[in-house]
């Protein structure tokens, strides 16, 4: 709370979900951990395939969270309400583990 009333710009509160890349030697093996994340509730989970052939299977949550606190220095939320973006926050976390 000290930072925040001493901000002059915006700040957010931000969380970002858990994302896992792997490295695949077949694009079979990337479409069945494609289909297990999505099946375990990784819903943003996707496969990319390089230009070189590097098939890439990135395992991505969607426990993200962003909220804006303060705008041109002045505190738009209440501090029971950022205890509450922590809380939440870590619950996020806990689903991530």
């Amino acid at each position: 709370m000290t930072a925040l009333e001493k901000a002059t710009g915006d700040v957010v509160f931000k969380f970002e979900p858990f994302v896992l890349h792997v490295l695949c030697q077949e694009l079979q093996d990337a479409q069945m951990l494609h289909s297990v994340a999505v099946d375990s509730g990784f819903r943003n989970s996707g496969i990319t395939v390089g230009r070189g052939g590097k098939i890439t299977m990135a395992v991505r949550s969607t426990h993200c969270l962003e909220v804006p606190l303060s705008h041109k220095g002045r505190l738009m939320v209440s501090e029971e309400y950022i205890e509450f973006l922590v809380h939440v926050a870590n619950q996020k976390m806990e689903e991530n583990i």
